[in-house]
């Protein structure tokens, strides 16, 4: 065993951080499935749903009140640091995504560093990622496209998470997960609501933009290998290797579902798609809702292949994620039969 890999004892305490998000509570059921100490983090300590049946000690915290994780990491000896903002869009993304994310890094680092915590699997994005070259790997370095400021704030995020757990001490492990979607979730997330509008036929144009799915159980999994086994300062990327487009995933869904007659989406010039995403950012300038389309966007993922290099997550972590195809077909099941759609 190398000196990274750890063993965990029943006197450790696991704390996963926003427990009620779909990665956080899959993480939770799986470790509770492996006889660990439980505690999560909530910033709404009445949202109990997501906790009914499992043995967990639920806490309220919130990643930008430090007096309110100190209480949290008490005793703590193993952190998923799972929590953050994933947002797209918003009034004022400056301050709402990307300051908010890179607070609540370097709070939840100085507070591990006075609890005392020695270990930290750290879940980032592959929006970390430079695509620049396929598939995308971590050797490549991070992405070097600032129009993006969810991207930004992940990016950077990625970075201090690195930097501060290198200046404390703190064996930091990195995730960086694709579009996850299925099972155990009680909102739909981002990845998951676009599954939500296949089904519904939501899905009228092909924007040639391509998906790489993953199920969140399997990056569930990877987050608890990663702190198994994770190599200090190391970014694991847990995701397909290859990508799956919007036409393909629809034609998934209609042939599992015929009697719904989905269409396939239409292909459209980039022009019109960029001339319609113009007249929504216009819109939502208006209404304050979050356009169903943005030129930079368009401009960052047109056309581009989301392949990814899993080599080191399979041969390090033991991540063997299921094939796109299944893992769709799944959330597509799930999201039907539990969200009506």
């Amino acid at each position: 065993m190398s000196k990274d890999n750890i063993e965990n004892t029943s006197k450790d305490i696991a704390l996963v951080t926003g427990g009620n998000g779909h990665l956080g509570n899959n993480l939770i059921r799986l470790l509770l499935s492996k006889n660990q100490n439980v505690r999560t983090t909530v910033r709404d300590i009445n949202n109990s749903a997501p906790f009914e049946g499992l043995d967990c000690d639920v806490v309220q915290a919130d990643l930008l009140d430090t007096a309110s994780l100190k209480k949290a990491f008490k005793n703590v000896t193993h952190l998923y640091a799972v929590a953050a903002n994933f947002s797209m869009w918003a009034k004022n993304p400056k301050t709402e995504i990307y300051d908010n994310n890179l607070k609540g890094t370097q709070n939840l680092f100085d507070v591990a560093k006075a609890c005392g915590i020695k270990h930290i699997v750290y879940v980032s994005s592959v929006a970390s990622l430079d695509f620049t070259t396929l598939p995308a790997n971590v050797n490549n370095g991070y992405n070097k496209d600032r129009r993006n400021w969810y991207y930004n704030s992940k990016n950077d995020s990625d970075k201090l998470a690195l930097k501060l757990g290198q200046k404390y001490g703190i064996r930091t492990v990195l995730i960086l997960p694709s579009a996850m979607i299925g099972s155990h979730a009680h909102k739909l997330s981002y990845s998951n609501h676009l599954v939500h509008q296949i089904l519904k036929g939501e899905i009228p144009v092909d924007t040639n933009v391509t998906l790489n799915w993953v199920d969140v159980k399997d990056v569930a999994f990877g987050a608890y290998q990663a702190m198994l086994k994770g190599e200090n300062q190391t970014r694991y990327i847990l995701s397909n290797p290859t990508h799956t487009t919007l036409q393909d995933s629809v034609k998934i869904a209609a042939n599992l579902y015929p009697e719904l007659k989905l269409k396939t989406p239409k292909t459209v010039p980039k022009c019109l798609l960029y001339a319609v995403a113009g007249l929504m950012g216009f819109s939502s300038k208006i209404t304050g809702k979050e356009p169903l389309l943005q030129r930079h966007y368009l401009d960052m993922f047109y056309g581009l292949k989301q392949d990814y290099d899993i080599s080191a997550s399979k041969s390090v972590l033991g991540f063997n994620p299921k094939r796109s195809k299944q893992v769709l077909e799944e959330a597509l099941r799930y999201i039907k039969e539990d969200w009506n759609a």
